[in-house]
């Protein structure tokens, strides 16, 4: 036979506690755990939070990484050169500047392949050179936020059509400023954030590779 729970006497009344007594201590005492629980738990979470906040941080690279790290392009542009038949731009740019992309991009969406060279001036602004392959107005378009030609200048005997949005409020993002020439071959395009004379300079160091696929046909 199983033994009954001794009767609890409560002091302040200097008897046993009766059943209905014994069922509301008991509610009691839950409810007051469950309200020292709701702090703590609540606190338990934001360490939780916290912890998994402090990972992430260590743990993704810094905005500024891929600004900062230097490229050799020209071991990427020789790798990439190897299986294809047209030859990709390999400027040779004077001390001071440097690059911090470089990829062969193949056909995506609008089946435009591309060589890619992301530049970082002497002056620390940025410049992409993309040498695209199969492109049209509707590709050049979209590099270029949809902007308009105000103009084209000449360099070293090569004609670029001028896109200046350097006073537009417009997001452009890196078409602050651009040249687009084309050839039999491939479409030029230089956009970002440099001065006019930078992107003369980096214009200028690619006449030898335009010039040679203009000259093929």
């Amino acid at each position: 036979m199983a033994q009954r729970e001794p009767q609890r006497v409560v002091a302040e009344l200097g008897r046993p506690e009766t059943a209905d007594e014994t069922a509301d201590r008991k509610a009691e005492s839950s409810r007051l755990h469950r309200i020292r629980q709701t702090p703590n738990n609540l606190v338990l979470s934001l360490l939780a939070t916290l912890a998994a906040v402090i990972v992430l941080v260590l743990l993704v690279p810094r905005g500024d990484t891929t600004i900062d790290k230097t490229v050799d392009y020209h071991s990427v542009a020789a790798d990439a050169q190897r299986s294809l038949p047209t030859t990709l731009a390999d400027p040779k740019l004077p001390s001071g500047w440097r690059s911090n992309a470089a990829e062969y991009r193949t056909g995506a969406a609008d089946k435009v392949d591309a060589w890619y060279i992301g530049f970082l001036t002497p002056e620390n602004e940025f410049i992409g050179m993309s040498q695209a392959f199969g492109a049209n107005d509707v590709w050049i378009a979209k590099q270029l936020h949809n902007t308009l030609a105000d103009g084209s200048v000449t360099i070293d005997g090569v004609q670029w059509t001028v896109y200046d949005n350097r006073d537009t409020d417009a997001d452009v993002g890196n078409a602050k400023y651009a040249l687009v020439t084309q050839t039999p071959v491939s479409t030029w395009l230089l956009a970002g954030s440099a001065s006019p004379a930078e992107f003369r300079q980096l214009a200028s160091s690619l006449t030898p590779t335009i010039t040679a696929e203009t000259e093929k046909r």
